[in-house]
């Protein structure tokens, strides 16, 4: 990227970013973000989402350095040669997942996810999930402890806990992953073309309660739930050469 004017850091609460962020400030100045050319945020892959997410509209590449515990989408902590390393980053384009939830009482609440759109029973007994894609009636009824969409980037989070494949960060497809599926037994979803538009309906709500997740945005007795990617939003992460999305998704097969 262009080399960096103006850096903005953005922290989490914990108290070694917040020093972090002292320290860096100190060293290479402090800016809002909307008045900054990139943001440096330091934290865990939370707090990466979550500032993606607050800065949707600036249109800022953010780089993320490593002050949690997992940094799936953060690079190494170091503080010094930041604007040679920006400088020199590699960009990863995502675009969001887009979910659209009704709920029992008829609320409609729609989100963004950058990693994945979830659903999960609320209650002692399982999902009963219908679903369409692109309108059309791809299984009548999954049993299941829940269900996910993500996108590439979030292809190694909870999808791939749930068993599900790892995405190229390149390939244009979302995968369906069921989580603890009993009917049909051990179902372990689809790949989809990124176009695709999924829906499930919740079978029964009311005896057999589910949630809806989008990126930590819960939303509770949902009766269906819409799931499309949003490609009008692109979010730029910043990596270091050679420890791009790509590289990271592959070695993570060879783990």
């Amino acid at each position: 990227m262009p080399a960096a004017r103006t850096i903005a850091f953005l922290a989490s609460d914990t108290p070694m970013s917040q020093d972090a962020k002292a320290r860096l400030e100190a060293r290479y100045g402090a800016h809002a973000p909307e008045d900054a050319d990139v943001i440096v945020a330091l934290g865990g892959d939370g707090f990466m989402l979550a500032t993606l997410h607050a800065t949707q509209a600036l249109e800022v590449p953010v780089y993320g350095m490593n002050r949690g515990t997992v940094g799936f989408l953060m690079n190494a902590y170091d503080e010094d040669a930041l604007v040679a390393r920006l400088e020199a980053a590699e960009v990863a384009a995502i675009n969001p997942l887009h979910m659209t939830a009704t709920t029992t009482a008829g609320d409609v609440v729609e989100a963004l996810a950058i990693n994945e759109v979830s659903l999960l029973r609320a209650g002692p007994q399982a999902a009963k999930l219908r679903i369409l894609v692109d309108g059309r009636l791809r299984m009548e009824e999954l049993v299941c402890d829940g269900a996910l969409v993500c996108t590439p980037a979030g292809s190694t989070a909870y999808n791939y806990s749930a068993h599900g494949p790892i995405l190229p960060i390149e390939a244009d497809v979302l995968a369906l992953t069921a989580v603890a599926a009993f009917r049909p037994r051990r179902w372990r979803g689809a790949l989809l073309p990124k176009h695709a538009v999924v829906r499930f309906d919740v079978i029964d709500p009311g005896k057999r309660p589910v949630m809806a997740d989008a990126d930590s945005r819960s939303v509770a007795n949902v009766v269906s739930v819409e799931i499309r990617s949003h490609p009008e939003i692109t979010h730029h992460i910043l990596f270091d050469p050679g420890h791009g999305l790509e590289e990271r998704l592959l070695r993570e097969q060879f783990t």
